[in-house]
């Protein structure tokens, strides 16, 4: 494909995100403490989230392997913090997870591969054919320095916050408590946070359409869900620090 027609793909994706953003603010996707049978078949957490998970990190692997050009080239960094972030996600944190007395529907796992396929057959496609534009002179302009520190931030928020989410459980325990300390202090979603921040830092190294839709949809699936679990939080706890916003420091 031309950069033209998949820039045109990238625009349309997105305004599909911003729709779909509104409806997720008024339903919870049914997954984690949401999770509901009533959605259809259940499967286990953890072998949800490496099905979920896995075209992302192997469509994009693929495109690495067969698809760049790699003389002159330096997108194989863009395609290294792709794929990193996506092992962590595939089969680093599944494991990390306690098993859940919940599960998660079939229908979120199979709406989710087919986000993943889209999402990174779009930013796959794009950094191959725009590779010989992340040549020298991209890697140290300021987009690519201000958004590389932007992702690093992100990761280090994200994986923090999801660490003393995973040790609020102790063997045997499924139930939920209020997270302590940290950026948990200001809001009730700061690994949501982290990961917003980490798409938006892609997006701006990248400097191109695709990756800004992967930003975009970010945001419209993680924003809504931050909100469901701030409201959650404070139906479940009266004690719920009345002060913690959703998932922006003193804002929101």
């Amino acid at each position: 494909m031309t950069p033209a027609t998949l820039a045109s793909i990238a625009w349309a994706w997105m305004a599909l995100a911003l729709a779909i953003c509104v409806v997720l603010f008024r339903v919870a996707p049914p997954f984690g403490r949401h999770a509901s049978e009533r959605w259809g078949p259940m499967l286990g957490t953890r072998l949800g989230w490496v099905l979920m998970e896995l075209p992302s990190l192997l469509i994009m692997g693929v495109f690495l392997v067969r698809g760049m050009p790699w003389e002159g080239s330096y997108a194989w960094l863009l395609f290294a913090l792709w794929i990193a972030h996506y092992v962590h996600r595939t089969l680093v944190y599944p494991l990390r997870i306690r098993p859940a007395a919940t599960r998660m529907p079939l229908l979120i796992v199979a709406s989710a591969i087919a986000f993943n396929v889209v999402n990174a057959g779009l930013n796959g496609a794009t950094l191959t054919v725009l590779a010989a534009g992340y040549d020298r002179a991209w890697l140290t302009s300021p987009h690519c320095l201000a958004g590389a520190a932007l992702f690093a931030l992100g990761m280090a928020i994200n994986l923090k916050a999801d660490t003393m989410l995973i040790r609020l459980r102790g063997d045997g325990d499924t139930g939920y408590r209020i997270p302590r300390g940290f950026l948990f202090e200001q809001v009730s979603a700061p690994n949501l946070l982290g990961e917003m921040l980490q798409w938006a830092g892609f997006a701006l190294m990248a400097w191109n359409p695709a990756a800004l839709s992967f930003a975009v949809w970010t945001v419209a699936n993680l924003l809504p869900r931050a909100k469901h679990h701030h409201d959650w939080y404070r139906a479940r706890f009266p004690d719920y620090p009345p002060r913690r916003k959703v998932v922006l420091p003193f804002l929101y």
